[in-house]
């Protein structure tokens, strides 16, 4: 039984879909990563609770095929601040966070990483 279970996992992860623009925070390469710890024997894996599995895995599968999307549609595709869903995409693409990252430091921190950096050559005369 817990070989259904680990293909239907495993079926899950093929469908969901990578999200390019976050990269290692995407929840398809999170998914993938508790599946692979969850099922470390593959197919032979023991599980201890069956029922929280299935139950888990019931979740996920609701959650992919979007059932609550369509029982609750919205109105409109914007927040409370008025931003669209595609702007919210770029604000948290991994690139965007990370020029706002570098913004956030200021100008002496910057230089001061500049500048303290040691080339590998000095390093290894030390």
């Amino acid at each position: 039984m817990s070989a259904t279970r680990y293909r239907r996992f495993l079926r899950l992860c093929e469908e969901w879909p990578i999200d390019e623009t976050k990269r290692g925070r995407d929840l398809a390469t999170f998914l993938r990563q508790k599946v692979a710890l969850a099922f470390r024997e593959g197919e032979s894996t023991q599980i201890a609770d069956p029922e929280k599995c299935d139950q888990m895995y019931e979740s996920l599968a609701r959650i992919h095929a979007n059932v609550y999307k369509e029982k609750f549609p919205r109105v409109r595709d914007t927040s409370f601040t008025g931003v669209t869903v595609e702007e919210c995409r770029v604000v948290l693409a991994t690139d965007s966070m990370q020029q706002m990252e570098d913004m956030k430091k200021g100008m002496w921190k910057k230089l001061k990483e500049r500048f303290s950096s040691k080339s590998p050559a000095e390093g290894a005369k030390e």
